[in-house]
């Protein structure tokens, strides 16, 4: 006897294209186990129906035949069934405020969720993620927005070429897109007025990755922090090339007191370290944000240094801040809402703490669109449908009638369950304090 699964439409935006499972996994996995698939129909998907129907899907509205639904982004309160397994990234896990609801509404109905983001090995690392999707198209946006801002502002620079990166067909054109623009920048040089010209990226992990490899396609040279200040005001550096910052966890703090910094230490006991950013941020033209972060750690940038930097006669050097990570309210001020595909960007004025969309303004461009990968529905949804369908098998045959100690998930699934048939499972009842 067969077991029915279901795939949500994503419908949050008309920009939201991707899906969990692509069709040629979908035909893979009906083919070698006793699974059928229920798809919602899309006009939208960059995958359409007609691909689905080719595996052996059935595509139609209702997937009340499934027991387990499987989606990317939340689901709408309105779409919940009664004691139903659903699979999503469900952005609950700091307790954020605007998706209790939806994490109450799923208690209610006595349901069962398990999140991609906390699918993860023995060590925590994730196994299930778009991160580096969101550092390509999140790069491709940055320098985009650069070219945009510095038009306003009477400079024309070869970032001009670049599009934003949902108006690319795949991340092949984009990668040829980058490279011609690398070519020119070794050939004619960069505007003296925005050389030498530096991206800072905070964070080294899947997103920072994606949004170096992008930016390495430029004719780019790495430096340290600690030589940032060194290569712009001595002139070690030439216009026709550009410049890259990795800053990891000792370049953004220093301890308080006299003790030496320790990883694990910062991580436990992040009250005992003050951030140091912003002693680099002036140098930078680009900042990209692709680090995790709670409120028990620093703020990386404030307003009130952005009111310094903005309060002067001269041109900041930076321009534009690229928040990947997109946390609101969160590791930098500037950021005090997401934006999509639609309006991407915003100038944050850190004086009146307006935001205006679009380019012109006092103050930075903040580019904080926060489904970044949807900008790569191909390649991102192939990508995580890759690292999924070794895990659906497990999640659609397991017996949820159980109680949840014997619940029969591989452990990185288990480590993921976040309420279990109504019920927050024991890792994640401190989520009952957010549901208050």
């Amino acid at each position: 006897m067969k077991i029915n699964v279901g795939i949500r439409r994503e419908d949050i935006n008309r920009w939201e294209r991707r899906a969990p499972l692509v069709p040629s996994h979908v035909r893979e996995l009906q083919k070698n186990y006793p699974l059928q698939f229920y798809v919602q129909p899309s006009e939208i998907r960059v995958f359409p129906d007609s691909e689905y129907l080719a595996a052996g899907a059935i595509v139609q509205e209702d997937l009340c035949p499934s027991r387990a639904v499987i989606a990317i982004k939340e689901i709408p309160l309105s779409m919940f069934e009664r004691g139903k397994v659903y699979v999503f990234f469900s952005h609950t896990i700091k307790g954020q405020a605007h998706n209790m609801p939806m994490l109450k509404r799923i208690i209610e109905l006595g349901c069962t969720l398990i999140d991609y983001e906390k699918i993860t090995d023995d060590q925590g690392r994730r196994l299930l993620f778009f991160g580096n999707f969101a550092g390509h198209a999140g790069l491709v946006d940055s320098l985009w927005s650069y070219g945009q801002r510095l038009k306003t502002l009477g400079v024309e620079t070869p970032f001009l070429k670049i599009k934003q990166a949902v108006h690319y067909a795949n991340l092949t054109h984009i990668r040829e897109e980058i490279k011609t623009v690398g070519r020119q920048i070794m050939e004619e040089g960069l505007p003296a007025e925005i050389t030498p010209f530096i991206c800072g990226f905070f964070g080294y992990g899947h997103v920072s990755q994606g949004a170096q490899e992008i930016y390495d396609l430029l004719p780019a040279v790495e430096i340290k922090p600690s030589e940032l200040a060194e290569t712009v005001e001595k002139g070690y550096y030439s216009p026709h090339r550009v410049y890259k910052v990795v800053f990891k966890e000792e370049d953004m703090v220093r301890p308080k007191g006299n003790h030496q910094f320790e990883l694990q230490d910062y991580y436990q006991n992040p009250e005992k370290y003050y951030p140091v950013t912003e002693e680099y941020l002036p140098y930078l033209s680009i900042l990209i944000n692709g680090i995790f972060w709670t409120p028990r750690y620093p703020r990386f940038v404030t307003r009130e240094f952005l009111k310094k930097l903005f309060g002067t006669q001269e041109r900041p050097r930076l321009q534009v801040v690229g928040d990947i990570s997109c946390d609101v309210n969160g590791s930098l001020e500037c950021t005090v809402k997401a934006t999509d595909s639609e309006n991407p960007v915003y100038v944050y004025d850190p004086f009146t703490g307006e935001t205006a969309d679009g380019f012109s303004g006092r103050g930075p461009v903040v580019m904080a669109v926060y489904n970044l990968p949807a900008e790569l529905p191909i390649e991102s949804s192939t990508y995580f449908s890759q690292g999924l369908k070794k895990y659906v098998p497990s999640i659609a045959r397991a017996d949820y009638s159980v109680p949840f100690d014997r619940l029969g998930l591989e452990p990185e699934l288990k480590r993921a369950v976040i309420v279990y048939n109504g019920e927050l499972t024991p890792d994640f009842r401190y989520l009952e304090n957010y549901l208050k």
